[in-house]
């Protein structure tokens, strides 16, 4: 199967050229899919950590490899994205944009409202209950593109390039701490040699296939 691909320089000069999707993969992206995992944190107890899942029907294309997601702790997917970002690499992540954000300001923080105020109770679930009363899933795909360290090395803050548009945040890039990290994103893609031995070893498993309904089947 054949595309044509149409683009303007910087010097506004017209292109045209036709492709199969893998010769445009091969003139135009620069790194090894094949080096690139899935990491999700789902802390329910059907989902074990350190176990590779995928999730049935999820796949889209016909003799294409299957999804596979390997369960961790919410600090295994910190640190990767850490050595990614000081790696120089944007790292993909999916979370559930819906919650203790705003969008004008770009801020996605877990005290930016006092709901415990207004209603006289705490309303929260914990991550693995939002998840299995369909309170959260993941929503919305964005990219780290930088992070805050404290004196330790410990994550503070994350700069987020988000797809809203300029008019938002600041010129389109958005600031999150890092509780609300642990709490609502639930996947990032990082270069497996950020990965220890033993997680390394997981990925020669079979995978767990999970429903169609899953809510890690919810932004693939």
């Amino acid at each position: 199967m054949n595309f044509t691909y149409a683009w303007k320089d910087k010097e506004c000069k017209f292109h045209r050229e036709i492709f199969t999707p893998l010769s445009f993969y091969k003139k135009y992206c620069d790194f090894d899919l094949d080096d690139m995992i899935c990491l999700i944190n789902a802390p329910t107890k059907d989902k074990p950590f350190e176990k590779i899942y995928t999730v049935e029907y999820l796949g889209n294309v016909v003799g294409g490899q299957i999804i596979k997601y390997l369960n961790v702790p919410s600090e295994v997917i910190r640190d990767a994205a850490v050595a990614m970002v000081k790696a120089g690499r944007g790292v993909w992540f999916g979370a559930d944009v819906g919650k203790y954000g705003d969008r004008e300001l770009g801020v996605w923080d877990t005290e930016l409202f006092d709901y415990e105020l207004v209603y006289g109770t705490d309303i929260n679930l914990d991550k693995a209950g939002r998840l299995d009363y369909c309170h959260s899933k993941m929503g919305h795909a964005m990219v780290f593109t930088g992070v805050d360290l404290d004196e330790s090395g410990t994550p503070l803050k994350w700069r987020v390039e988000n797809s809203y548009g300029t008019e938002v945040g600041d010129k389109g890039y958005h600031v999150m701490n890092q509780k609300w990290m642990d709490e609502y994103i639930f996947e990032v893609m990082v270069s497996k040699k950020y990965l220890s031995k033993a997680l390394l070893k997981v990925l020669e498993e079979k995978p767990v296939e999970l429903p169609p309904w899953d809510p890690m089947g919810a932004l693939a």
